[in-house]
């Protein structure tokens, strides 16, 4: 018994490393591929109205690299993400049954588009508005803007990636309330604990301003109300599909 056990155990870490060095060959494949595309990246982020303003000047000799390995990674990220859900999959598939199997599949595309709804939306309606506001704030007390590359990427990279990994909230909690492990009435109980969690992750991930809070703040309270809401809908298919179930037998 102990050697068949053993054997599995085997069994398990030699998959566990196929769907690992399959993500590493892939982010190593898309690492490439995000530094063809870093420059093309750049210069498209260069064309957008929140970039007009700022003069593209670096304030060391490294700060142009630094910003083309960011953005080459950011995007090998992307590309690899989907992939590196898929091995996951695949790896935890063999212990779900028929039924767990069909329902934890749709997750994939539905965590990647999160992820990008995530950054689209702190690209083109955050970010933006965080720009402006601090702008004038400056403006008002009568500083010179000066800004280099380095500092307006760096900025908006600690936004959009945090954000990005915020907006997987609505899938983690369906795939939890599918594994059982949390439900629509356990979610209304933590409301509290949950809204105060969100604000420090809201107030961590944005600047020292109460307008940039606000305005990330506010989005992750809805995604918290929406998991709820796509808890109660997910457990009650369950328990329909069940009951359909019991009825035919």
């Amino acid at each position: 018994m102990e050697k068949e056990q053993d054997y599995t155990l085997v069994e398990h870490l030699t998959e566990l490393r196929k769907r690992l060095i399959t993500i590493v060959l892939t982010f190593v494949l898309s690492l490439g591929v995000g530094f063809w595309l870093a420059p093309k990246t750049l210069a498209f982020i260069k064309s957008q109205p929140t970039a007009q303003h700022v003069e593209w000047n670096v304030f060391g000799y490294t700060d142009g690299l630094l910003i083309y390995l960011k953005c080459a990674l950011l995007l090998a990220i992307l590309i690899t993400l989907p992939i590196a859900m898929q091995q996951l999959w695949l790896f935890v598939r063999p212990g779900l049954t028929e039924k767990e199997s069909k329902g934890a599949s749709m997750f994939i595309p539905f965590a990647f588009f999160l992820f990008l709804a995530g950054i689209s939306f702190s690209y083109f309606l955050i970010f933006p508005l965080m720009l402006n506001f601090m702008s004038n704030i400056n403006e008002s007390i009568g500083a010179t803007e000066t800004y280099g590359m380095s500092q307006y990427f760096t900025f908006m990279f600690n936004l959009i990636i945090p954000i990005g990994i915020v907006f997987e909230l609505p899938v983690v909690i369906l795939f939890l309330t599918r594994l059982g492990i949390v439900t629509p009435d356990r979610l209304r109980k933590m409301r509290k604990i949950a809204y105060f969690v969100l604000v420090v992750v809201g107030v961590t991930i944005t600047p020292p301003d109460f307008v940039s809070d606000f305005l990330i703040i506010i989005p992750l309270l809805l995604l918290f109300e929406i998991s709820i809401a796509l808890s109660a809908w997910s457990l009650k298919r369950m328990k329909a599909r069940e009951q359909a179930e019991q009825e035919a037998s």
